[in-house]
């Protein structure tokens, strides 16, 4: 599956090359929301081999995206991504945003916002969870221990230690295996930071064409302002021409062709930007519309799977108390 640098790199070369999708993430470089039990050292075996997996569910995920699994020209990210990267962290100010979008990355925040919380809280029932399970520990060494005094009493109670000590050694399994469902909650975490990139990129794309229609109403205004003399605003070009006299017309008439040529060149950027951010709002809405769908299946089967095992464990506690029951029974 490569090694994480290169599918770093590969993860950066889709952003760049397809902003409007919602490019999965790749698992975390290092262990967070982990309940105590499991090391966060980032050279840990166990950690290793659940990025290894993450690693691979990249992949897969890549691989039946609709778009990016066509993809064929990996090589041209080498020299377009980093600059491009670094553009889409910045932050625009438009004067017109797309309420769409705006709500969409308020989503994506709240959605990372949230799942850090439930990643929190989960950690810490974990955590509970794990020190009531082998606290169990202690019902079974001093239930043993007392049947060392008894003799009727005796074999129901060190049955009933065996129980205990079982309860007690369950836990660690069971929590090793409830960490596949944090993993995928932690997906969506990462994924919250996709989502957003795809709105800081139209924003980007929507300050470009703004820009491009700004500077050719200003140029527009310059070519009127230069043919007829008239000053519409201040400007300190208007005010030296006061000071030290107009242009000759062989001076104007040549900042009025400039001026031409200029405007013609604003007039085709303002339509090649008018096209690529009706593309780019297509596409990524779409895209988006699509990530939803999969958010809610995801998640939704995630949320009930954890349901369901939290339900077995509880069923696990009231079988091992209802067997100590049956073995006091016995004494």
């Amino acid at each position: 599956i490569g090694t994480p640098f290169e599918n770093e790199i590969l993860r950066n070369y889709l952003l760049v090359t397809y902003p409007f999708i919602v490019v999965p993430p790749l698992p975390e470089k290092r262990a967070e929301f982990v309940w105590h039990k499991l090391s966060a050292d980032n050279m840990d075996p166990d950690f290793v081999e659940r990025r290894r997996v993450g690693l691979e569910n990249f992949l897969l995920r890549v691989a039946s995206h609709s778009v990016l699994s066509n993809d064929k020209i990996l090589y041209h990210f080498l020299t377009e991504a980093d600059s491009r990267i670094k553009a889409l962290s910045a932050t625009f100010r438009v004067k017109n945003p797309d309420k769409r979008f705006t709500e969409m990355k308020h989503y994506s925040d709240e959605l990372q916002s949230l799942t850090s919380q439930l990643l929190r809280v989960r950690a810490r029932v974990a955590d509970r969870l794990y020190g009531v399970y082998k606290v169990h520990g202690n019902y079974g060494r001093v239930f043993s221990e007392w049947s060392a005094l008894e003799k009727e009493m005796g074999d129901g109670l060190q049955s009933a230690g065996h129980h205990m000590d079982a309860y007690a050694a369950s836990v660690d399994d069971m929590l090793e295996e409830e960490e596949h469902y944090a993993d995928q909650l932690k997906e969506y975490l990462f994924y919250a930071e996709a989502l957003r990139a795809v709105c800081r990129k139209h924003e980007l794309t929507q300050y470009e064409l703004e820009t491009a229609s700004s500077d050719l109403i200003s140029k527009k205004q310059q070519r009127e302002e230069l043919a007829t003399g008239m000053v519409r605003t201040f400007s300190f070009k208007g005010m030296t021409n006061k000071l030290f006299g107009q242009e000759t017309p062989e001076q104007r008439e040549a900042k009025l062709s400039l001026l031409e040529e200029q405007i013609v060149q604003g007039e085709e950027t303002v339509t090649e930007k008018t096209v690529e951010c009706e593309e780019y709002v297509k596409g990524a809405w779409v895209d988006m519309q699509r990530f939803k769908e999969q958010k809610d299946r995801d998640l939704r089967e995630a949320l009930i799977g954890y349901a369901v095992m939290q339900i077995s464990m509880c069923k696990k506690g009231i079988q091992v108390w209802t067997n100590a029951k049956e073995c006091f029974h016995k004494m």
